[in-house]
């Protein structure tokens, strides 16, 4: 029977950390796949889930009335999708789009959030990783302010 636990173990958001982790974590996870234009979540929806992507593209994308959709941000093989889960009301802020055929590993929030209140040092070693995830994400969104907003010369 093949287990997820060396792929969690392996992927670049969960290395080093304790096996023991890892173990709890594996039963909180499940193989996904999404086709190329498939949503992976939408603004508004309850987040109860985030993503490690370990093939694939997804684009963040807000909508703009008169624009239509932009990308944010796109995440690839190795990276996180998803931080929504971890802050009340627990809703996405963007939409999610897979770009082309994207395999990731989903873990469910809810059965994580009740695992880190049983444990708190696991926990703090998993908001530390997503601390990291967010300031990119905050960063790559002023990036892309800068380039929509830009001032031609």
């Amino acid at each position: 029977m093949h287990t997820l636990e060396p792929y969690l173990a392996g992927h670049p958001f969960l290395q080093g950390l304790d096996p023991d982790y890892i173990k709890l974590i594996v039963g909180c996870a499940s193989n996904i796949r999404f086709n190329a234009g498939e949503f992976v979540f939408r603004e508004g929806e309850e987040a109860n889930q985030f993503y490690l992507i370990r093939h694939g593209a997804v684009a963040l994308e807000i909508f703009a009335p008169g624009r239509g959709p932009i990308t944010i941000q796109t995440l690839g093989e190795g990276e996180i999708l998803g931080w929504s889960w971890l802050i009340p009301p627990y809703h996405w802020h963007f939409d999610a789009r897979a770009v082309e055929l994207t395999r990731a590993i989903a873990l469910d929030g809810k059965c994580l959030r009740q695992k880190c209140e049983e444990d708190h040092r696991l926990g703090c070693e998993l908001l530390k990783r997503f601390a990291h995830i967010m300031e990119r994400s905050l960063q790559a969104t002023r990036l892309q302010l800068l380039d929509v907003y830009k001032v031609d010369e």
